[in-house]
């Protein structure tokens, strides 16, 4: 047999008093804290002075931060390499992500250009490469295609008179940039940056994950050749792939020819690029290279004219002059702008998160929403199209070796030479080339679909937002997608908090620890003590809830032993006042009804009262005359509040009564642990009286069961020390155990005398 090691655990012993929140609160003094009001904060934040205007020069402008340090030796020259291989990729993927949002290809590369310098001022991220984002080109492609439909007449918008169709695409796409990015500003001026919070990284992997198969989709008419036209709207997807396939006999063979074999190279090389990302000084840039040499086989065999391959061609020299935006767009946009804001936001975020980690900076959530903010509003003005970040970009500006933003302005610089000296160049490139780069770039966000099986065995809640999330966005399309992931996103927390996983506890045997009852084998439980936990807090939607778990817990209903107790006591004071009850009378020939008179429930809701009775009654032993009464073995109940972060109005009124409802069935309640400030909120909304008073908070739950312990002994024959597992361990009913009644037997006459005079001892449960 193998032989274990056994570990000397380290131990460790404190004398300390017994403490309940009371009893602490008069032996340690609390320090008084001056709380600001709110004229102070409003006065504060008016308040001027030069090291207040320096911080916010700071936050405004933060290159000037990272320029104040920039070592010039050490990093300018990988500033340099970063910015040239990050340019030529920038210009490429401008010329693709161009197809997404169906505009002519220039169109991309003013977006990799204006944004990027507005961004070098005011952005808080030393290594994102700013500019086109597929999933934001498809979702800005999806407006163009409705509003400038590829066949049919546009919708009726004015300032569309007199201007081409490409013409009216550019007026849409920067329209809604500009919405874009005004609501992007003033999320961040309102400083309400949090709101990325809302995306959980699975919500935003389902999304991202369907956007890649819409622009999956998107791109297969390009690579096959053939002439669909570009739909949005739920089921888009659909009727695209119907269309594809019934002229799928169309397709241009050089184009998917060219295609493949751009795709299975530019695969392998950065799979290569991958493997081999330590040894290798920088990336090999396959799609440039690529893309040069499908330029030249183009140009050399005519392509175009021979082959019928659609290409990129006329790209005009220079920049066009700003327009403004049209406020009748914004009219017909805003609701596919505000998700636009969000998903641009929240993915540049997570990426800057990612590489401020790596290297070891702050950035700022409100300022890069106020950067983007102010790109897109710029860059709109230029005619540029919404613009985030991508990730691959990213990887690239910070693989090379990018330290600063400097990087990323030198990129600018590049696309702006392929702009104003050099784009003639690129007019014989194929759209299908274009097509097979988005494509194989696709792939990272194609394999987060891996990520449902991890999710469906750790967190399935989880794996169904994905599901959800992804198979909405597909269907219904992006836009609607997002809303409806994010709906059963927030579902989810209001399940979990509404449907917390409430357990009863157990002292661990020796130890001052407590877990959940049916987890441990070695478990110590006196006789009539129950702990509760909730894990969550209590408010409106789950104190019903709460209330249920609760009377599940300690195996009865409080308030139905209460009216039992209560029609009860009518009976015997009927019995009394008929004169027939005496000790020297035995009725087990007779029984009497319990009392029906269901007149005033009100009152059957109060505490017993015993005050015109001769007697007490022992509610737990047999009672005479057929009496029945439901038996409560519970003495001690103890919540732990540990995990209960904050009550609202409904949950305290909901939990006074419940706990009024346990003390007047003779069950005393504790509860341990509780925050400072539902303390504080329990005093302030007078929770307190003479039922409930606040000697039953303690400051742990050992705390009050020592307390228990003391006020109640346990004897030797009572104690449960449990080593079986199970739910009923040791004679310990289940927690769903029903009402248990005591009926008396009219065989035995002594069973029927249980009312006894004045004095009831009910520690050691006899009658006298």
């Amino acid at each position: 047999p193998l032989k274990t090691k056994r570990v000397k655990m380290k131990q460790y012993m404190v004398t300390r008093p017994l403490y309940s929140e009371d009893a602490f609160a008069d032996v340690h003094e609390k320090i008084h804290r001056h709380h600001k009001t709110v004229r102070h904060h409003v006065k504060q934040y008016f308040t001027c002075d030069l090291k207040r205007a320096k911080n916010a020069a700071l936050s405004l402008l933060p290159f000037i931060g990272w320029m104040r340090i920039y070592q010039l030796k050490e990093w300018l020259l990988s500033d340099i390499v970063s910015g040239v291989s990050t340019g030529l990729v920038a210009v490429l993927q401008g010329l693709a992500y161009s197809l997404l949002a169906s505009l002519p290809p220039w169109y991309g590369l003013f977006t990799a250009f204006f944004p990027v310098i507005v961004y070098f001022f005011l952005g808080t991220s030393r290594h994102i490469s700013v500019g086109a984002f597929p999933v934001l080109s498809l979702m800005v492609g999806a407006v163009v295609t409705r509003l400038v439909p590829d066949e049919g007449p546009p919708v009726n918008i004015t300032g569309f008179e007199g201007l081409t169709s490409d013409e009216q695409r550019v007026m849409v796409a920067a329209s809604v940039t500009f919405l874009m990015g005004i609501m992007q500003l003033a999320m961040g001026l309102l400083q309400v940056g949090f709101i990325v919070m809302y995306l959980s990284d699975t919500l935003v992997s389902g999304f991202t994950t369907a956007a890649a198969v819409h622009i999956l989709v998107s791109q297969l008419k390009f690579v096959l050749g053939l002439v669909v036209p570009g739909l949005s709207g739920p089921l888009s997807i659909v009727y695209t792939l119907e269309k594809i396939f019934v002229q799928i006999e169309k397709t241009n063979v050089c184009d998917l020819v060219t295609s493949i074999l751009i795709m299975v190279v530019v695969f392998i090389v950065k799979e290569i690029n991958d493997r081999y990302k330590a040894k290798l000084p920088v990336p090999i840039p396959i799609e440039v290279i690529m893309t040069v040499i499908a330029c030249g086989v183009s140009y050399a065999f005519n392509f175009r004219v021979n082959y019928k391959v659609d290409v990129v061609g006329r790209i005009p020299v220079g920049y066009e002059s700003p327009m403004g935006p049209n406020m009748q767009i914004f009219g017909q946009t805003a609701v596919e702008a505000f998700p636009m804001a969000i998903v641009g936001f929240a993915v540049a975020f997570s990426v800057a998160k990612v590489y401020s980690v790596k290297h070891d900076y702050i950035i700022d959530g409100n300022q890069e929403l106020i950067a983007f903010g102010a790109s897109n509003i710029i860059g709109a003005a230029f005619k540029s199209f919404a613009a985030s970040t991508a990730l691959s970009r990213s990887a690239v500006q910070e693989s090379t070796g990018g330290k600063t933003q400097i990087a990323g302005l030198l990129s600018a610089l590049i696309v702006m030479v392929v702009t104003l000296a050099i784009g003639f160049l690129l007019e014989p490139l194929p759209k299908s080339v274009l097509g097979a780069v988005v494509i194989v770039n696709l792939k990272g966000m194609l394999m987060q679909i891996r990520e449902v099986p991890y999710l469906w065995r750790r967190d399935r809640p989880d794996c169904v937002v994905w599901l959800v999330t992804c198979l909405a966005s597909i269907l219904l399309g992006l836009d609607l997608g997002l809303a409806v992931g994010l709906g059963i996103e927030l579902l989810t927390v209001v399940f979990r908090a509404q449907f917390p996983r409430c357990s009863v506890l157990a002292n661990i045997t020796g130890t001052d620890i407590y877990k959940e009852r049916k987890d441990y084998m070695s478990i110590y439980e006196p006789q009539g003590v129950k702990i509760f936990r909730i894990p969550s807090p209590i408010f409106f939607a789950n104190i019903d809830f709460f209330r249920g778990k609760l009377v599940e817990a300690v195996g009865f209903n409080p308030l139905r032993v209460l009216r039992k107790r209560n029609k009860a006591l009518r009976t015997i004071r009927k019995l009394l006042k008929k004169g027939e009850n005496t000790l020297k009378h035995n009725f087990h020939s007779q029984s009497y009804p319990e009392s029906e008179d269901e007149s005033n429930m009100e009152d059957l809701d109060q505490p017993t009262d015993f005050k015109d009775l001769p007697v007490q009654v022992n509610w737990n032993s047999e009672l005479p005359a057929n009496i029945q009464v439901p038996r409560v073995d519970v003495h001690s109940l103890i919540l732990d509040f540990s995990a209960v972060s904050f009550l609202d109005i409904s949950a305290l009124k909901g939990l006074k009564a419940a706990l009024k409802e346990l003390i007047r069935v003779e069950v005393e309640v504790y509860i341990v642990a509780c925050d400072a400030y539902i303390l504080k909120k329990l005093h302030s909304c007078m929770f307190f009286d003479d039922e409930v008073k606040s000697s039953m908070f303690f400051l742990t739950l050992h705390d009050a069961m020592l307390h228990i312990l003391d006020k109640h002994p346990v004897n030797s024959e009572n104690t449960k020390v449990s080593t079986i597992h199970g739910n009923q361990c040791n004679g310990v009913s289940s927690l769903r155990s029903r009402d248990r009644f005591v009926h008396v037997s009219n065989r035995d006459p002594s069973n029927l005398f249980v009312i006894v005079f004045s004095k009831f001892v009910m520690n050691n449960h006899q009658s006298l």
